[in-house]
């Protein structure tokens, strides 16, 4: 991750487990690891994996609104989803990306869905996207009250299409090192 949190005496990290803790942050006072560095750790960690989890447990949970396949309803909706996406919609068939990519997710497979999920809409045209707001909005209506069957599938293709980037991006900042940011940080800096 490009940007990381940093911990600093009177920071907003530090005053919680001064205040809710009442721990500070170079106890215990001897050589080795104290609250400092595990409130440290903690930090890193939950900017670098928990975004990409969270990103990947609302991508499942995108999904998991749709009619599911194996009921009457879902063989409707993923018959109509075909219809409307043509081949694109292939991209996310539950025969095709089914039990093995959702199974991926848990172990930790987290671009598998996401790569699926964005090659199906770039594989749209304008008609075949408006078609595929139709069946989801359509699905999605019978359980709100809220709001018209087109807007809500519109909402979800969007919400879709940014999780998915975001678990991608998250993905590739796995990667990047230290060194990469300070490159990130000087580049800017001297623009």
């Amino acid at each position: 991750m490009i940007i990381r949190r940093f911990l600093d005496d009177d920071g907003e990290l530090a005053q919680h487990l001064a205040r809710q803790l009442n721990t500070p942050l170079d106890w215990p006072e001897v050589e080795g690891l104290n609250t400092g560095h595990v409130a440290k750790i903690a930090s890193a960690a939950a900017c670098d994996v928990s975004y990409n989890h969270a990103a990947n447990g609302h991508l499942a949970d995108l999904f998991a609104v749709l009619p599911l396949p194996g009921t009457p309803d879902g063989e409707k909706f993923w018959c109509a989803m075909e219809e409307a996406g043509g081949e694109a919609a292939l991209y996310i068939d539950p025969g095709n990306m089914g039990g093995p990519f959702f199974d991926r997710l848990v172990k930790g497979n987290e671009a598998g869905i996401a790569d699926r999920v964005l090659s199906f809409l770039a594989a749209l045209d304008d008609q075949q996207r408006d078609a595929v707001i139709k069946v989801i909005g359509d699905a999605l209506a019978q359980d709100t009250l809220v709001a018209g069957g087109r807007y809500l599938g519109q909402l979800w293709l969007r919400d879709a299409e940014t999780t998915a980037w975001h678990v991608l991006l998250a993905r590739r900042r796995l990667h990047e090192t230290k060194d990469d940011r300070k490159r990130f940080f000087e580049a800017w800096g001297n623009a």
